[in-house]
């Protein structure tokens, strides 16, 4: 297994990976433009030439990014590779110099065992909820907002 940055060849199983967790409501869904457009965002881990896992971190602030689309192929879950993408993720704040992350997350516990705490939506900035309203769930969004500071 390898974990490195997304290349543009990986755009499509990002997407089904993605998309496959969104049908279930289980994340936000994703479009093959987005995803193209934020590329340099994006790690992922290659098993066997497939792509089984990713992760984007998206830089919101002077201070502040955000963890976005994080998902592991159903067969590898349970493995820490989810944990693994995440800790590349505060690894890349970290040199960029950015000192909070944070999540808007269905599955909260994930989060909480790597440290983020739950926070009011009104203390993340306006300008992240600019996205909220291209959300099949505007305005009656169910993620769970949270933070932590990066070490």
């Amino acid at each position: 297994m390898k974990l490195r940055k997304a290349k543009i060849s990986d755009v499509p199983q990002i997407y089904k990976l993605i998309n496959f967790y969104a049908n279930k409501r289980l994340m936000l869904p994703r479009a093959l433009s987005e995803i193209y457009e934020h590329l340099q965002e994006f790690f992922v881990i290659e098993y066997k030439k497939k792509i089984i896992g990713c992760v984007a971190l998206h830089v919101t602030w002077e201070d502040l990014a955000e963890i976005k689309s994080l998902a592991i192929s159903p067969k590898f879950r349970k493995k820490g590779l989810g944990s693994k993408l995440l800790k590349r993720c505060h690894k890349e704040a970290k040199q960029l110099g950015v000192k909070r992350i944070f999540a808007l997350s269905f599955v909260p516990e994930f989060f909480k065992k790597h440290k983020y705490k739950v926070v009011k939506r009104d203390t993340l900035p306006h300008k992240i909820w600019i996205e909220c309203v291209k959300c099949p769930y505007f305005p009656n969004c169910k993620e769970v907002p949270l933070i932590r500071e990066i070490d």
